[in-house]
């Protein structure tokens, strides 16, 4: 199985915190945005894919696709950075045999049903037992805008 650097959720999946604090951070070299929608855009895949940084590749792809590489043989070269929109998508990547070290909330905002939950996140009732599911897999679930913020347990607030 390949080994993840790092996981977060972020509406805005590749932006100016993901290039300019938690790549370098981490010194991610390989950028997997797990979105069901996103993977099946042409357009969408294209924009993402310019928005990475200099040496970073980037692959949208399923929830399948990503459960199928991940669960490959491991290159210790390899830094993956995973870029989710909600929660629900790491629900299932840890449904389907996928080890998480640990999912870094970010930017999720009002739309739809979601509510504030934690500074500058929102989670609707499916988030919310997503996180919990989460959690009951011992996945470390965390609030922590940029590196150098402190960081906010999650499990603290549900």
């Amino acid at each position: 199985m390949k080994k993840i650097t790092f996981a977060r959720v972020d509406d805005r999946l590749i932006h100016g915190e993901v290039v300019t604090a938690w790549v370098p951070t981490y010194r991610i070299n390989h950028i997997i945005i797990v979105d069901d929608t996103v993977a099946k855009d042409p357009f969408q895949r294209r924009v993402l894919k310019t928005l990475a940084p200099r040496g970073v590749r980037v692959d949208p792809m399923s929830v399948k696709e990503a459960t199928d590489y991940l669960g490959g043989e491991d290159n210790e070269k390899e830094r993956i950075l995973l870029l989710t929109k909600s929660p629900t998508y790491y629900e299932q990547l840890a449904e389907n045999g996928i080890q998480l070290p640990q999912v870094n909330l970010g930017g999720m905002g009002l739309r739809g049903d979601r509510k504030p939950f934690v500074k500058n996140v929102a989670a609707d009732p499916v988030e919310i037992e997503a996180i919990k599911n989460l959690v009951s897999k011992e996945v470390h679930v965390f609030y922590q805008l940029v590196p150098e913020q402190r960081l906010i347990e999650i499990t603290n607030l549900i």
